[in-house]
């Protein structure tokens, strides 16, 4: 089986299984598939693995940051939201960047995709942008623990869908 046609059959396969057990589980099946996409885009190796998990960890984590600081700092009543939203998210990606100089953090992309996930998720519920939910300890209303979640999984099946396609490309 050509590489093509294996690696369309195991994402194709997985990505079904990934579906029904993210829905299942009342997890961003989006999410996962941005992560999953980060994996081949790392490389799609053991290091791609660890470079997607980390830096979508790392991206969520800078995101949660700066939706605390939008929702808990004066800065966004005194000059008004979208200014004030805006140096926050500003100042937290330049860190996010800057961050790369770190060997654990070097993949800027995966730390983007975190970040934007995170993001993502909070405009998307008007609920999920409070300072409760954001400090919950619970993974369906703390957006950072829920993208993290979704994104680590996503990036498993990353994983697995390369080793599947690895088994089906080779020659009996």
């Amino acid at each position: 089986m050509s590489q093509l046609l294996a690696l369309s059959l195991s994402i194709g396969l997985l990505g079904g299984v990934a579906t029904a057990l993210y829905l299942t589980l009342s997890l961003p099946v989006w999410a996962a598939f941005i992560a999953w996409a980060c994996f081949f885009h790392c490389g799609g190796d053991t290091n791609a693995l660890k470079q997607t998990i980390i830096g979508n960890i790392f991206g969520s984590v800078m995101a949660w940051i700066a939706a605390f600081l939008i929702l808990s700092t004066p800065l966004a009543a005194s000059l008004g939201l979208p200014i004030g939203a805006g140096i926050i998210v500003g100042v937290t990606v330049f860190i996010l960047c800057a961050a790369a100089h770190v060997k654990a953090l070097s993949s800027i992309p995966a730390s983007v995709y975190g970040y934007a996930s995170t993001f993502a998720y909070l405009l998307l519920s008007a609920q999920a942008m409070a300072i409760a939910e954001l400090t919950a300890v619970d993974f369906h209303r703390n957006a950072m623990l829920l993208i993290i979640l979704a994104m680590t999984g996503g990036a498993i099946f990353g994983f697995l869908s390369g080793k599947l396609a690895g088994v089906l490309t080779k020659k009996a």
